[in-house]
């Protein structure tokens, strides 16, 4: 179909309401990320950015998008310039960058093939660069996604069964069909019009009923539930003398408490002797954060885990070191910890943000996860309440609990349905963490659905990329080749 002729299935933005659509969809953004009850605006973000596809030009689609970028993540992640300082700026606008690259696609998708199969390759091209830019290069960052808007309690059968990914996806289908709907319904008549709203309401109806039914035949039954009392304690850049005296403290007021928890970094080298000792001493199992030394002077950031003889028992290197920072070397694979209580999964920090990460410790059949994080007081209370997030969703997605112990806070104790059980506060030195990481005997982690997708949404969004420059190219070539047959004027 030529460009010219299908670009005319759906008018033009102008630029008065393009400015109106962009501030529109950053706005509510913010509100539907800030605000449990008004998370269903993640609606009117996705429906803006895909009404911005109407822009007349490639180069206005995709600054505009970039504009809306820059309105979410600048506000959301001011704390980079305290971090970063100028450098800041540039990561805001490499996050935003995918947002313009989602509307720049999409954008040409209309011009050439009209609304219908922009509505139908949207989720795929938000799947797919979403699951990119979080998962698979240098720069990649997970946080504030679409799926993460939705909150935990309302989303929790979605997150199970679809992924935070999948959620994100689904939520682009709704806003593409009903954005689609509202700008081509006046030139409909009123019974089409009706008769597309039905049967969109019936597709999400039915979708609905998948997995609400998937969901009580999943979490029905019982079993025996396994219970590890545990206690994390919250400590930033304290001496193996004060961490040895918190400990002891520790095991006095909560003397049930069978395995305790130190945060990423909590040592600067391995666990050290005298921890080893107390271990020994109180009969209590021990998972600390330290740096496993390298011949060349590097190191791995690795969580240690300390049996009740005081040997180490089992360690794991973190996967994936923060970008920027010194923070060792990534680990050379993954396993889970087999304790006493069943099959464990240590991820350090920043590797929970990342689903393959995850993945590989719930294929290897790990019941539940502990996360040893630094989060630096420094970084400031909204830096926290954002990182905290992302481990009700994790565990929701996989059906594990997970105990997050942080070095400054939200350390958090989450059940594996997300529900978050016990949490500390910011800054917090000394908190401790106590509870019961618990699950059921019968229940079994598992992938969610979008695990599978995402990769291959990857592979159809770089052909349809691809597609659509070839055929770009191929046009204009043509266009040049009938300009120069041509006769010259006389």
């Amino acid at each position: 179909m030529n460009a010219n002729v299908s670009s005319q299935s759906a008018r033009p933005l102008g630029l008065g309401k393009a400015v109106l659509v962009a501030a529109l969809s950053a706005g509510t953004f913010h509100l539907a990320f800030a605000y449990a009850s008004w998370s269903w605006l993640v609606l009117v973000f996705l429906g803006g950015l895909f009404a911005l596809r109407r822009l007349s030009t490639p180069r206005k689609a995709f600054y505009a998008a970039l504009a809306v970028g820059m309105g979410i993540y600048g506000p959301q992640l001011a704390f980079f310039w305290r971090i970063f300082g100028p450098v800041a700026i540039v990561l805001w606008l490499v996050l935003a960058f995918w947002l313009a690259a989602f509307v720049l696609v999409l954008h040409h998708v209309q011009r050439r093939w009209g609304t219908k199969w922009a509505v139908v390759l949207a989720p795929v091209v938000w799947l797919g660069l979403e699951f990119f830019r979080s998962e698979l290069y240098y720069l990649r960052f997970a946080w504030f996604t679409a799926g993460s808007v939705l909150p935990v309690w309302l989303s929790e059968p979605l997150l199970s069964q679809l992924g935070v990914y999948g959620c994100g996806a689904l939520v682009m289908i709704v806003a593409a069909t009903m954005t689609a709907l509202l700008e081509e319904s006046p030139r409909y008549p009123q019974p089409a019009f009706i008769r597309y709203l039905i049967i969109a309401a019936v597709g999400y109806c039915l979708l609905a009923g998948f997995l609400f039914v998937h969901a009580a035949i999943t979490f029905a039954g019982s079993g025996p539930v396994t219970r590890i009392p545990v206690a994390g304690l919250q400590m930033e850049f304290a001496g193996p003398t004060e961490i040895l005296d918190r400990l002891r403290q520790l095991a006095k007021e909560h003397p049930k408490a069978e395995l305790v928890v130190l945060s990423e970094y909590a040592f600067g080298v391995p666990v050290p002797d005298d921890i080893k000792s107390w271990c020994r001493e109180n009969h209590r199992w021990l998972v600390a954060g330290g740096k496993e030394p390298l011949l060349n002077g590097n190191y791995y950031d690795t969580a240690y885990v300390v049996g009740t003889n005081g040997n180490v028992v089992f360690q794991q290197a973190k996967a994936v070191p923060v970008q920027m920072f010194k923070d060792g070397l990534p680990a050379p694979g993954q396993h889970v910890w087999a304790s006493p209580w069943g099959k464990i999964g240590l991820c350090i920090c920043y590797d929970l943000n990342y689903s393959r990460v995850v993945d590989r410790l719930i294929r290897q059949d790990a019941r539940a996860l502990i996360v040893p994080t630094m989060d630096l007081e420094s970084w400031g209370v909204y830096e926290h309440q954002l990182a905290a997030r992302l481990t009700a969703i994790r565990s929701a997605e996989y059906g594990v609990p997970i105990l997050r112990l942080a070095s400054s806070g939200i350390s958090q104790l989450v059940a594996d349905n997300g529900n978050v059980l016990v949490h500390t506060s910011v800054p917090g030195p000394g908190e401790v963490l106590a509870g019961n990481l618990s699950w059921l005997g019968f229940s079994r982690p598992h992938l969610p659905l979008d695990r599978y997708l995402a990769p291959v949404c990857v592979a159809a969004t770089a052909v349809l990329i691809f597609a659509l420059f070839f055929l770009h190219w191929r046009d204009r070539r043509q266009r040049c080749s009938s300009a120069n047959l041509q006769p010259a004027s006389p």
